[in-house]
């Protein structure tokens, strides 16, 4: 059994170290959050120093067939795909398989030169100036079978700005980065990830967001009329995004993958320093960016954390290194303010208890 199943066992064997009274403090918070959002449904999961604290579903994972939302189910992560991508890359750099500063196409000869060279450091950053999203990408129904293909949809574009004279935020840009991590890798993307990450880490459940499979446990995914009745969200087939936000996960797998990242388990002491760093631009300023996390506060603390958005998705995955506080919030509705409920679930935990 990997170490991190241990962990979340051992969690639930001291349990009693989490009040009664704080368990029902964040799960009133929670619901009343969700309520005044009007989510249809979430999960959500707390650990402290390794161990798991709190987990449960709020609202249904399906309205149609009234299935309740539980920490088992399943959802698009959308873009908290990227810290993941960025661990994988930054194994390879580890074991000298990547060079960060090497101009990409050492490893995706694919995609054409630019007017600037572009680094996988620079991607990593959001510094490269390749472009995100435009007209109805977001909404892409074309499925793919692999990861170069996708790069054809933005690779012939010239880069919007001198790599590292602006922060840009671009989903494709992780896509190529993938596309590196396979190359340096020589095996798939998914197969690297799953054997380096997923495995090592105990994440049982992740994988690729493939609309056509069946998932065990996959929620739906909903959205707000104009007129603001809950609909069903549009349709997206997320595997032109598979390392910058094509995954699918329960919040069981992102505790593990939080624990076994701050445990030294994926990456060794210098390289997660050097991850987490602001980003620095030509002009000295720094971005709120680090290697594939924000490193700026959330809810008023220090943080590392990703959000993600899209299509039946808004996600959250947030570190607080000074309390060794991990939360995750997975909700299935296009309209849900996940930072929201972090800043609930903070709130509660921070009453004192009425015992």
């Amino acid at each position: 059994m990997r170490w991190s199943l241990i962990l979340l066992l051992a969690a639930w064997l001291h349990a009693e170290e989490w009040s009664a009274d704080k368990a029902r403090r964040v799960e009133q918070a929670i619901e009343a959050e969700r309520q005044r959002q009007q989510v249809v449904g979430l999960s959500v999961a707390i650990a402290e120093n390794g161990l798991l604290r709190f987990a449960d579903g709020f609202g249904k994972a399906d309205l149609e067939h009234d299935v309740v939302a539980t920490p088992d189910t399943v959802y698009r992560l959308a873009s908290i795909s990227k810290p993941i991508t960025a661990v994988a890359a930054l194994q390879l750099y580890e074991r000298g398989k990547l060079n960060l500063d090497a101009p990409v196409q050492n490893y995706v000869p694919s995609f054409p030169q630019k007017q600037w060279g572009v680094s996988v450091r620079d991607l990593l950053g959001h510094l490269a100036g390749v472009r995100h999203y435009r007209g109805g990408e977001l909404a892409s129904t074309t499925h793919y079978t692999n990861l170069t293909d996708p790069l054809r949809i933005f690779a012939e574009d010239p880069l919007l700005h001198q790599p590292r004279s602006k922060y840009l935020y671009t989903t494709y840009g992780y896509n190529l980065i993938g596309a590196a991590v396979e190359a340096a890798a020589g095996v798939p993307f998914l197969q690297y990830v799953r054997e380096n990450i997923f495995k090592p880490a105990g994440m049982v459940t992740i994988r690729a967001d493939h609309q056509a499979e069946v998932i065990r446990h996959r929620s739906r995914g909903y959205a707000k009329s104009k007129e603001g009745r809950i609909i069903n969200t549009g349709l997206a087939d997320t595997s032109n995004k598979i390392p910058g936000g094509g995954l699918a996960a329960t919040v069981f797998d992102l505790v593990a993958f939080a624990n076994a990242y701050e445990s030294g388990l994926l990456l060794k002491r210098p390289t997660m320093r050097m991850m987490t760093q602001r980003q620095r631009l030509l002009d000295g300023q720094l971005t709120g960016y680090g290697l594939g996390w924000n490193v700026m506060p959330l809810a008023g603390r220090p943080a590392l954390s990703h959000s993600g958005s899209q299509q039946g998705a808004r996600t959250l995955l947030v570190l607080y290194p000074e309390s060794k506080l991990t939360i995750v919030v997975l909700a299935n509705s296009d309209h849900a303010v996940v930072n929201d409920f972090v800043s609930a679930i903070l709130k509660a935990l921070e009453t004192p208890s009425s015992a």
